[in-house]
């Protein structure tokens, strides 16, 4: 039994661990900016097309999908914001990657802005809560809330 529990105990601490290093910071360029919530980056050398985690931004470029409202302003805010060649910081969650094997990311500029929930406060997306990943699922449901209450970008067009 004691040996059961010291093994429980040491795959904790390793689980633990390897949590640590899934939840880490690089830094990136961007390439370009597919839409709302996509984006193309230059990581350590590779080109990595990235999807930012806990948001969710109306369609523009789905290939099945109609432009939804008020996904042209969230996407012509994100081009404007990341402009080729914009340094930018990225934290990892648990799952580094989606079903499409896209990176999951948080994403910051190097003033400290962070994209994901802009994205949120200024109206350009909902949230979008998938587990294991939400690790800013409160902070961004607050968010939505407010913008909501204040009906600003798609709470007020949409």
């Amino acid at each position: 039994m004691k040996r059961l529990v010291i093994s429980i105990i040491l795959l904790a601490t390793i689980s633990a661990c390897g949590d640590q290093q899934k939840i880490s910071n690089d830094f990136a360029t961007v390439i370009r900016v597919v839409d709302g919530d996509t984006l193309i980056l230059g990581i350590n050398g590779s080109i990595e097309t990235v999807r930012l985690i806990g948001v969710n931004t109306p369609e523009t470029v789905h290939p099945t999908k109609p432009v939804e409202c008020f996904g042209p302003q969230a996407s012509a805010f994100m081009h404007s914001v990341l402009k080729p060649k914009t340094k930018v910081q990225l934290r990892r969650d648990v799952e580094a990657r989606d079903r499409y094997q896209r990176l999951l990311v948080y994403l910051y500029l190097t003033d400290g802005t962070f994209i994901n929930q802009e994205l949120v406060r200024l109206g350009f997306a909902r949230t979008m809560s998938i587990q294991p990943n939400t690790a800013f699922a409160s902070k961004f449901a607050a968010v939505q809330t407010q913008a909501s209450k204040n009906r600003i970008g798609l709470w007020l067009n949409c």
